[in-house]
């Protein structure tokens, strides 16, 4: 039998290289999607294209309604997505995000009986995001050893991170060579119902300053 992974998976620049990853490792990959509450649904478009033509076994999309806690620039109408440099921790960031996919990852996972989750996280050219740090992968790949089944039987799933210590160029040059089409990814975070970019929010300022320096012209249509 094949290796499993659950491939936690926006549809971004990010989940997609992931997901080339874990199926250049001979992983049978399962896709994980959310519907969260974010404003727009351009990036779940996106991951159910990308998915039906990258032979996953199966693509779940998850319906959680963080929006209705608000609090982030991602989730909730009152806050405005910032369209210049921020200091601190950015609006953009939703609160315990990463906790939640990963936490419904690992349930999915023991019900699979999967080897690995693998996460898309970075902490070199990020937006300081808190669950996006080595340090935070490592505290819950304690967690999820302690907290199910299969951890305590010494069957626990591998939370992979392999792009947490790559920059962003590292990371589209690698999925090049996978053969990742990154026309079809979508990062910005208020991209317009056809998936085009506004160029100016943190995501797209970080993607599209990494395909100016990549070896990979920049495929992004933006608005």
């Amino acid at each position: 039998m094949n290796k499993k992974a659950i491939i936690l998976f926006s549809g971004g620049l990010d989940s997609t290289t992931c997901l080339a990853i874990a199926q250049s490792e001979g992983f049978d990959c399962y896709a994980l999607s959310f519907s969260y509450g974010q404003k727009h649904s351009s990036e779940l478009n996106a991951a159910k294209k990308i998915a039906a033509n990258s032979a996953v076994k199966l693509h779940k999309i998850i319906v959680l309604d963080l929006g209705s806690f608000g609090g982030s620039a991602l989730t909730d109408n009152s806050i405005d997505v910032p369209e210049g440099e921020t200091s601190g921790i950015p609006v953009t960031y939703v609160p315990a995000r990463n906790t939640v996919f990963l936490s419904v990852a690992l349930a999915w996972a023991e019900v699979l009986e999967a080897d690995a989750i693998f996460a898309g996280v970075n902490s070199v050219d990020y937006s300081g995001y808190p669950d996006c740090r080595p340090e935070y992968i490592k505290a819950f790949q304690n967690m999820a050893d302690l907290a199910t089944k299969a951890g305590i039987e010494g069957k626990g799933v591998k939370i992979n991170t392999p792009l947490i210590d790559l920059t962003k160029v590292e990371i589209i040059n690698k999925g090049q060579e996978l053969g990742v089409d990154y026309s079809q990814t979508v990062s910005c975070y208020q991209a317009d119902e056809n998936g085009e970019a506004c160029g100016v929010c943190d995501s797209c300022r970080i993607r599209k300053r990494a395909f100016e320096n990549s070896v990979v012209k920049d495929p992004t249509i933006y608005q």
